[in-house]
């Protein structure tokens, strides 16, 4: 009955409203070729969200979003963004590159921080998830695909009329939780500016034996100047801390009884130049995040600081009214003091191509090749190629190419500057890059602009893929702080893992009339991997075999529903010592009624999350809340 029900939700209920059929269906995006083209032009299997549509939806933060994106897995720890790993099509966390505005956020420290995105709500254009793989265009960490956060003032052009706008929510309800989330953008002539806050506050969230809590805090800032028609400037500042209870986030250890505390700057410039068919852009970012874990009270906190600075130039010229070719080089600059994992920094350039061509009236081909330089190791030559063929309303499409991601500080130094570790996860210096290469094929169905249908068949072949593998002490490489009795988990390269899966996607959008208007989307995926090394990976249990994400958005004058939620099935996993499981499947479903107090600039709405209170994990050891129950009043105002 359980499974009937879910299925069931899944196909009556998925979505995410937008303001333009066309634009739901079929919007434009940058992501797959660093070329703006439609959705259905680029051969690839895209998603996108509009910014303002987060308002209307069940969410709390932008990780709670893409929580019901049709084929992302988003594992969290907890509760308002506290914690959040995102997973595509089988990857691991470490296996997903966040992007900001053509920057990735990726931390060098773990992937654990990836979820960390410094932007509040109201400063968000659109939302673009690419699936599949994308080291080409991007380079490392871009296996299972691209989440890319596209900001207002980035994506202004100088052409567009003067307009404000502000919104945002208050809100509270049970477990002692508070928001406030409130920001806007101003445009005139010349000059757009943007900016916010977020604050997502709970005090009662249920954790083994001691009270959890999460206090989070985001604040941006950015602005965009256009010089003339040709050149323009942008930037954006933005700090975003996170303070949470983290008990058995990474371990699952009775003693664990972990506080977390992380915070981050973020600074970000473009210089751009637009003329006839050439397009230039020179991009530069810098990150620092420090982050202070305390295992227990009795305990030293590890105590780490990571810096990445990175620079991108890209140089696009429209070569006739059918092609486009995109060149660039790219530079990182990573750093980590921790200590925990020591004092290390390591840099990569790369330069990249990229060819979009349309052949005839309806075939599209797009090879790219990057060649990635990453200290101590070989360079990596990293080509793919996609090809569309849109005729009426089916677009038939295809991609192969090849993937790698290296090793980040956790993974190559966990544990190496303590002391004495008594049991844990240990890092290994001496891991090489992991290599896959990732083939997939679909079609898409375009129907009368209301309805879109997407179908994705995709494989995945990795060799040397990272993962922790339970090892005994007398096999582990080095034991100078290791204890004979500890039981210890070792990055290392597996030998080959072999990832093969089927996705659906579904929108529609209606209109019955003036106010009157219903959005679905939905997605199905199916998994299967397998590994040829005989010892017991994490990467190959952590993933959902199954997963269906759903969001649904209902709009009939002043009032408005909204639902979302999803089905996951995957491996049981057990740790008796402090009484938890995984269990084998969950469904959850949030639900939202608003209504309008004042026209349409002000509502009231009344909220409950996990409905049903369903008690499920998606990590081990970390319990996510019961039926959750809450309220407050949004307001949008333009003019």
């Amino acid at each position: 009955m359980k499974h009937k029900f879910s299925l069931f939700a899944f196909i009556l209920f998925s979505t995410v409203a937008c303001a333009q059929e066309q634009e739901q269906l079929d919007g434009v995006t940058i992501t797959s070729s660093l070329t703006e083209k439609r959705a259905s032009e680029t051969g690839r299997n895209i998603s996108i969200v509009r910014g303002d549509q987060m308002a209307g939806l069940p969410v709390h933060s932008i990780d709670d979003l893409l929580r019901y994106l049709p084929g992302v897995e988003t594992q969290a720890r907890g509760p308002l963004g506290a914690q959040s790993d995102f997973v595509l099509r089988g990857g691991t966390f470490q296996q997903v590159l966040v992007i900001l505005d053509g920057l990735r956020l990726n931390d060098p420290n773990t992937g654990h921080f990836n979820s960390y995105i410094p932007i509040t709500p109201a400063e968000i254009d659109r939302v673009e998830v690419l699936k599949g793989a994308s080291s080409a265009i991007y380079g490392a960490d871009a296996v299972g695909g691209v989440i890319h956060i596209i900001t207002k003032s980035f994506a202004a052009r100088q052409q567009q009329p003067s307009s404000a706008s502000f919104s945002g929510r208050v809100a509270g309800g049970e477990y002692g939780f508070s928001q406030v989330s409130a920001g806007g953008t101003y445009r005139s002539g010349k000059l757009q500016l943007g900016g916010g806050l977020l604050v997502n506050n709970t005090d009662g969230v249920p954790q083994r034996g001691i009270p959890g809590f999460v206090h989070n805090r985001s604040v941006s800032a950015s602005a965009a100047y256009f010089f003339n028609p040709y050149w323009s400037l942008a930037y954006r500042g933005a700090f975003d801390s996170r303070d949470f209870a983290a008990q058995n986030f990474y371990t699952s250890f009775l003693s664990d009884t972990a506080n977390e505390k992380v915070s981050s700057w973020w600074h970000q410039a473009r210089l751009s130049y637009r003329r006839n068919k050439t397009r230039v852009s020179l991009d530069a970012g810098y990150k620092t995040l420090e982050d202070e874990y305390r295992f227990n009270p009795s305990s030293l906190p590890n105590q780490s600081k990571s810096k990445l600075f990175q620079s991108l130039l890209v140089y696009q010229y429209q070569l006739n009214t059918s092609g486009a070719l995109t060149a660039g080089f790219n530079y990182q600059q990573k750093m980590i003091n921790s200590n925990d994992r020591g004092k290390h920094s390591l840099y990569l350039a790369a330069p990249f191509v990229s060819l979009n061509q349309k052949i005839g009236e309806h075939f599209t081909l797009q090879p790219s090749l990057r060649t990635e330089f990453i200290e101590g190791l070989d360079a990596e030559w990293i080509p793919q190629l996609t090809a569309s063929w849109r005729q009426g309303a089916w677009q038939w499409r295809a991609s192969g190419g090849k993937t790698i991601r290296d090793a980040d500080f956790t993974e190559r130094f966990n544990n190496y500057a303590k002391p004495f570790v008594a049991s844990g996860r240990i890092g290994n210096p001496d891991l090489k890059a992991e290599h896959s290469w990732s083939y997939e094929a679909g079609a898409d169905w375009f129907f009368h602009k209301k309805l879109k249908l997407s179908a994705t068949f995709f494989q995945r072949y990795h060799r040397q893929l990272i993962d922790y593998v339970t090892t005994a002490y007398a096999d582990m490489p080095r034991k100078e702080n290791l204890s004979p009795t500890g039981t210890y988990a070792l990055a290392r390269n597996i030998a080959r893992v072999e990832t093969s899966g089927f996705e659906a996607d579904l929108q529609y959008v209606e209109k019955f009339g003036p106010g009157r208007q219903l959005s679905l989307t939905a997605g199905i995926t199916w998994l299967d991997s397998r590994s040829s090394d005989g010892t017991s990976s994490l990467y190959v249990s952590s993933h959902a075999r199954f997963l269906s994400n759903f969001s649904a958005l209902y709009q009939w004058g002043h009032f408005s529903m909204s639902v979302n939620g999803l089905y996951k099935k995957r491996a049981v996993q057990q740790a008796p010592a402090i009484q938890a499981q995984l269990t084998r499947d969950y469904f959850v479903m949030n639900v939202q009624v608003s209504w309008a107090i004042w026209q349409n600039k002000l509502m009231a709405f009344a909220q409950a999350d996990n409905l049903f209170d369903r008690s499920y994990s998606d990590l081990l050891g970390a319990p996510m809340p019961g039926r959750w129950v809450l309220g407050g009043l949004r307001f949008a105002f333009a003019k």
